[in-house]
C-alpha cells in the first residue's frame, strides 16, 4: 500500500515584525443562486477565489488558510501554485460557521490574529486587507472590522482572544454576533458601500465583466 503523502505547509516569506496575522478565506459555497461554481468563474482573467486569495496573501497575511467545500477539488486546482493551507468544510450547505470554524481549528498557536475573507469579495482590495492586517499587527484592539455605509462586513480581523467566542457561535455571516458585542473596542475602517457589492446571479456577474470591459 502506498502512504499518500501531503504537501508541506509554504514557507514563511519576509513579513513585517509584530502580531503575527494569519488569513481565512471562506471558498466552501455552493454557489446556488448563480447555477455554477461562482469562484471557479473568470474575473481579470483569473478564477475569482484566485484573484480574491491573491489579494490576502499580498497584503500580508500569514498563512493563509483557504476553506474548501462544494467542488473542493476544482477550487482547490484552480489555487495551484500560491502559498496557501487547504481545509475542508463537509457540511458547506449549512450556516457560514461551519467554514469560520474550520479555518480557526486550521491555524497554529503562533497565530495571534486572522483577517476573515469570502471568496466572492471582488470588489475588496489588497490595500483594504493590508489596513487590516496593518491595524491588528501594530495595535491593541481585539478586532478590526470593514464598515460599508452602515453595514459591518467582512474583511474582519480578530485576535485570538476572541475565536472561543467564534467557535461557540453558529450561523451565517463571518461572526458577526461577536462583532457587535465588541464594536465599541473595534478598529473600524470605513470602505464606499459599492465595495460590497455582491456577485450572486448571473446578472451581477454580467453587470461586473460589462464594467471591467
Amino acid at each position: 500500500m502506498v502512504t499518500p503523502t501531503h504537501p508541506p505547509a509554504p514557507a514563511r516569506p519576509d513579513v513585517p515584525t509584530g502580531t503575527h496575522v494569519a488569513g481565512i478565506v471562506l471558498a466552501a459555497g455552493a454557489s446556488t443562486r448563480m447555477g455554477t461554481n461562482k469562484l471557479l468563474l473568470p474575473v481579470d482573467g483569473v478564477p475569482m477565489v484566485r484573484r480574491t486569495v491573491q489579494r490576502v496573501v499580498d497584503a500580508g497575511a500569514w498563512p493563509v488558510v483557504v476553506v474548501t467545500g462544494h467542488e473542493a477539488a476544482s477550487v482547490r486546482n484552480a489555487l495551484t501554485g500560491l502559498p496557501v493551507i487547504f481545509t475542508e468544510n463537509d457540511a458547506f450547505t449549512g450556516p457560514t460557521s461551519g467554514s469560520l470554524h474550520a479555518g480557526l481549528r486550521k491555524l497554529g498557536n503562533d497565530v495571534e490574529a486572522t483577517v476573515v475573507m469570502l471568496a466572492d469579495m471582488v470588489h475588496v482590495t489588497t490595500a483594504m486587507i493590508a489596513e487590516l492586517v496593518g491595524a491588528v499587527r501594530t495595535g491593541d484592539a481585539p478586532l478590526a472590522v470593514s464598515r460599508y455605509g452602515d453595514v459591518l462586513a467582512p474583511p474582519l480581523a480578530f485576535r485570538r482572544a476572541l475565536w472561543p467566542e467564534l467557535l461557540a457561535w453558529h450561523g451565517e455571516g463571518c461572526g458577526k454576533k461577536v462583532v457587535l458585542a465588541h464594536q465599541e473596542h473595534a478598529i473600524v475602517h470605513d470602505w464606499p458601500a459599492a465595495a460590497l457589492r455582491d456577485i450572486d446571479t448571473p446578472d451581477d456577474y454580467a453587470s461586473l465583466t460589462t464594467a471591467a470591459g
